[in-house]
């Protein structure tokens, strides 16, 4: 039996995150405060959640919340011709619980509502995205508050839970904090789940909505309790943290961008590759294709291309072990018998922990998702020429952040 291998190549990245252990102060309140007028800043389920158990606390304790507004970024015009507004959910949830809505992408000139003649008395922003002004927070006699599904001062940011799975973390928790007139998620921690944090379930599988499910529930709970023991009351009591003298700095859970998808076969693990597929979705290269012989030759550009199905395969045969194969070459392997069947067949990639990843589907930029090899044809991907030997490998032109390689 032969084997032909025809070929491709890929790119590069990443360092390694570290953790940080925190200390948590207990305490009773016999704090009094006035009934609470509420601006409820959100966005998303996340925010819903907190929402909703708020519309629960207001309902069994008026006397303690005597009124909610909400407010939210307007809808957003998407798809073709931008005729379609697609609305923040939370105003969905808003309009559901019979709470006045304020929609605005700026806080440059709005004024708060005053529910009842009474001015707003407490901020609370949940996974926003804007920044609630000092003018705002100042106005308000309790300030602001905020829940942020992190062990802060850890994974300070926008996107701390695709950062904790990515991170390979196994335990996380979530922390009630004051709004800081100047930067987000630098306020005052007021409560945090204890250290080291509980459980992240099924950590090797599990994904973003599934830990979304589990902190939104967790925070809360969280603001819930803060609100009942009046911790946002003065003088603050802060819960503490404490950094232990063998553990690096403070990691920081940055907006996801295109590029963290961006895979680097010089660098990324098969485990790493799996894991951002995983958290982040489909990964992706850029690739030269065409039939020209240099990257300005005239017939050549450049694609991107999605994996939209890609597994870790060990059944490849022990016959690749005779052949070098640099991670991100990607190939196909075929049984000159059965070669009528190739357009349905594979491609194939190595990692630079030398696992070999299995290519079922892949979406070439302009085309529908397809058969890996069937696609990749199409696009004149693959340079294939008649094996003189076993295996031959003729690679694509990839392009990693630095070039061709």
């Amino acid at each position: 039996m032969s084997y032909m291998v025809t070929s491709g190549l890929f790119i590069l990245r990443r360092p390694l995150p570290v953790r940080t252990a925190y200390l948590r102060v207990r305490y009773a309140s016999t704090k009094s405060c006035d009934p609470l007028r509420i601006l409820f800043c959100g966005s998303d389920s996340f925010s819903i959640a907190s929402l909703k158990a708020l519309c629960r606390e207001r309902a069994n304790s008026p006397e303690t919340i005597a009124s909610i507004d909400v407010v939210c970024r307007p809808g957003k015009r998407v798809g073709r011709g931008l005729k379609t507004i697609r609305e923040v959910p939370i105003k969905a949830a808003a309009t559901q619980l019979s709470l006045p809505i304020h929609e605005i992408d700026t806080f440059t000139g709005w004024k708060p509502p005053k529910p009842q003649g009474d001015p707003i008395n407490l901020i609370i922003a949940v996974s926003f995205g804007l920044f609630v002004p000092p003018r705002i927070l100042n106005a308000a006699k309790y300030g602001g508050l905020n829940v942020h599904p992190s062990l802060l001062p850890d994974f300070r940011g926008p996107a701390p839970l695709h950062h904790t799975l990515l991170a390979g973390e196994t335990r996380t928790g979530v922390t009630l904090q004051t709004l800081d007139t100047r930067d987000f998620d630098h306020g005052v921690i007021l409560d945090q789940t204890p250290p080291p944090g509980f459980s992240i379930p099924d950590p090797d599988t599990c994904d973003v909505p599934r830990l979304l499910d589990l902190v939104s529930d967790k925070s809360a709970q969280m603001l819930v309790s803060g609100i009942r023991n009046r911790i946002f009351v003065p003088p603050l009591k802060s819960a503490g943290w404490r950094k232990p003298d063998n553990e690096g700095a403070l990691r920081h859970a940055g907006k996801i961008q295109p590029e963290d998808r961006h895979i680097n076969w010089r660098s990324w693990t098969a485990q790493e590759i799996f894991r951002r597929q995983r958290v982040l979705g489909p990964l992706w290269n850029n690739v030269v294709i065409g039939t020209g012989s240099s990257i300005s030759g005239s017939n050549e550009q450049t694609k991107r291309v999605i994996f939209t199905k890609m597994a870790l395969d060990e059944s490849i045969p022990r016959v690749l072990d005779s052949v070098k194969i640099d991670p991100g070459v990607v190939f196909t392997l075929s049984d000159a018998q059965t070669s009528a069947n190739e357009l349905d067949q594979p491609l194939y990639v190595t990692t630079c922990d030398r696992k070999t990843l299995r290519i079922d589907e892949i979406k070439v930029q302009g085309q529908h998702s397809a058969p890996a090899y069937r696609a990749a044809k199409k696009a004149n991907m693959l340079n294939i020429e008649p094996p003189s030997v076993s295996l031959s490998i003729n690679p694509w032109r990839v392009l990693n952040n630095t070039g061709l390689v």
